[in-house]
């Protein structure tokens, strides 16, 4: 046997946790304990008395861990925490739903944000979801977007001021609370009515809509009559969506299991003020050999101790469970602590709440027949992807406009940039502008970098443009140190830079040294090599248009009675030199200021 049994005989009688490893320190199972001596012993008395998984799990063990906790309680969430850490192959193996997202209002701050998330944290925010398909999330953000304009930024209002009022602003999304033109409580009110839209509590915000779609149709304004109209709808979408039977007291979490085999599913439906707000789903593997009573404890320890524990914010009442398991009195004394008022965790065996648990498992064998489900993003995609942006780059406010740099020459001559524009995630081709770098720089490419966006931002300060959100350089640290410098310069040091090298695909931000590397599959990342890509391509075709020319002038130069006027319109005319050199003679001498003499000279000069 692995573990000598002094050693065993040597364990605390306390309550805590314990880590079985295998010969390469790998973690085999992590398992709870009121007492560690006498739990752990357990595993090594007559191997008759063992379960087929635990005869198997102790001919693996070669050491032993465990750490000692002042509870039983400690113990459980310690417990939960070490499993989704190592994820011992002998646990319950768990697969979550992170990629389905929330939507986060985090009414902690003086001015909240909403926005999608996949993480939860106990942070003192609300959360809702998670959305399990996109259509009503979808709905729940159109709704909040027609009706209100959130703040999309990351300062810590009031204490971080910006300077000017972002992009947000300018179209309409955002009031500027930033630079004081929405009071904190005019904010506040707003949010609120947020927070009801999500909550489900749209009868009274549908009638004040309703009201303000009258008032507008009567003053002739029929454009927001009809925006008006629209909220209505999506308020009663929202409404018909959420609703289900009222449970006693209205707010409750009802969990459901299902199994089939080796697999099986646990779903926690979260009931507040009688509307499915939402759900959570784990699925399970290689459980054939567990009980419903095991599959329950780890669901619930996963969802309400996992993680740092659960949101108080966001408790229910009641949590309502399909069978008992041991740790559940445990369960109610932790969750009662944590919210700060009684919880209780029960086994309902009739009336409306047991009705509550036969929906949760039907939920839980959906789950199970639906095990692999894909989110389609839609027209929110380019949305979701800036705010991966902003939250990869720690970014202030969501890069909802940004510009991105490059440079192109050969061999020092003909040196030019490129500025292209993305606006929310898509090219505005308008506003792309290349340039002929002045400067007799020759190869030095940080010297042209710094001259193109100097003169790129001095020209938006100048006709009084927007100013980006994020400025992209392609290139590296170099690269990045002569952008800084430009913005500088112009007083514009609070605008976010990065730099994208191309062969690794780093991310360079100002003041850090080492680069910041994300996934490949990442659509933050995406969009950085989007717009990359994008500035590269404009600034090479116009670097060739200008070598071009070039070539053009010096071979036609050579020709007598051809001066640079005259190049220029045989430039116009043909486009090219090869244009030139395919023309006929006819053709040719139609060009004002050219006469036959002239383009048979021309002709017979290039070749032909």
């Amino acid at each position: 046997m692995p573990v000598p049994r002094d050693r065993l005989a040597k364990l605390s009688t306390e309550p805590g946790v314990y880590l079985f490893r295998d010969d390469r320190n790998q973690v085999l199972y992590v398992g709870k304990a009121k007492a560690l001596r006498a739990r752990v012993r357990s595993y090594f008395q007559r191997e008759a008395d063992l379960s087929p998984k635990n005869r198997e799990l102790v001919k693996l063990i070669d050491d032993l861990e465990t750490i000692v906790v002042g509870s039983e309680a400690e113990a459980l969430i310690l417990e939960a925490n070490l499993i989704k850490e190592h994820r011992p192959r002998f646990n319950i193996l768990m697969r979550d739903d992170k990629k389905y997202p929330y939507i986060k209002v985090t009414v902690q701050e003086p001015f909240p944000r909403v926005y999608v998330t996949r993480r939860v944290k106990n942070d003192r925010s609300r959360y809702f979801g998670p959305y399990t398909a996109v259509g009503p999330m979808r709905q729940a953000l159109e709704v909040i977007k027609r009706l209100h304009t959130v703040r999309s930024c990351r300062y810590d209002l009031p204490k971080e001021r910006p300077e000017r009022a972002c992009l947000d602003y300018h179209i309409g999304r955002c009031l500027a609370p930033c630079v004081g033109l929405q009071t904190e409580a005019e904010y506040r009110a707003m949010t609120d009515e947020i927070v009801k839209i999500l909550e489900g509590q749209t009868e009274e915000l549908r009638a004040q809509v309703e009201g303000r779609m009258r008032e507008a149709s009567a003053a002739l304004d029929f454009e927001r009559a009809a925006l008006m109209r629209d909220v209505v709808v999506g308020l009663d979408g929202l409404a018909q969506q959420q609703r289900v039977h009222k449970a006693q007291g209205g707010d409750v979490d009802v969990v459901g299991i299902a199994r089939d085999g080796e697999i099986g599913a646990g779903i926690v439906l979260k009931v507040r003020s009688g509307l499915l707000l939402g759900r959570s789903a784990m699925r399970f593997a290689k459980v054939q050999q567990e009980s419903d009573a095991d599959l329950l404890s780890s669901l619930v320890s996963r969802h309400y101790l996992g993680d740092g524990g659960a949101n108080s914010a966001d408790l229910p009442r009641d949590v309502l469970l399909p069978t008992d398991f041991a740790d559940r009195a445990l369960l109610s004394e932790i969750l009662t602590e944590t919210a700060g008022r009684i919880v209780r965790v029960a086994v309902p065996q009739r009336g409306e709440k047991r009705r509550l648990l036969e929906l949760a498992e039907q939920n839980a064998r959906q789950v199970l027949e639906d095990r692999v489900t894909a989110l389609e993003y839609a027209a929110d995609r380019a949305e979701e992807a800036l705010f991966s942006l902003q939250n990869e780059l720690d970014l202030k406010i969501v890069p909802r406009l940004m510009v991105c740099f490059d440079i192109s020459h050969l061999q020092g001559e003909e040196t030019v940039g490129s500025a292209v524009v993305f606006e929310n995630g898509e090219p505005r081709r308008a506003a792309y502008r290349h340039m002929r770098i002045k400067g007799a720089w020759g190869n030095d490419d940080f010297r042209s970098m710094e001259e193109a966006v100097g003169r790129y931002f001095r020209r938006c300060l100048d006709e009084s443009r927007p100013i980006p959100d994020l400025v992209v350089i392609d290139g590296g640290k170099g690269q990045l140190g002569a952008a800084v410098s430009a913005l500088r310069g112009l007083d514009l040091a609070d605008v976010a830079v990065v730099a994208l090298a191309k062969k690794e695909e780093e991310v360079f931000t100002p003041g850090r040294a080492d680069p910041i590397r994300l996934d490949r599959r990442d659509r933050a990342l995406h969009v950085l090599q989007r717009i990359r890509d994008e500035a590269h391509r404009f600034a090479l075709r116009y670097n060739r248009k200008l070598r071009s020319k070039r070539t053009l002038r010096s071979e036609l130069g050579e020709i007598p009675g051809v001066g640079p006027k005259r190049q220029t319109v045989l430039l116009r005319r043909f486009g090219s030199l090869k244009g030139v050199r395919d023309a006929t003679k006819e053709e040719i001498a139609r060009v004002p200021g050219f006469s036959d003499a002239l383009a048979s000279r021309i002709l017979t000069y290039l070749g032909r």
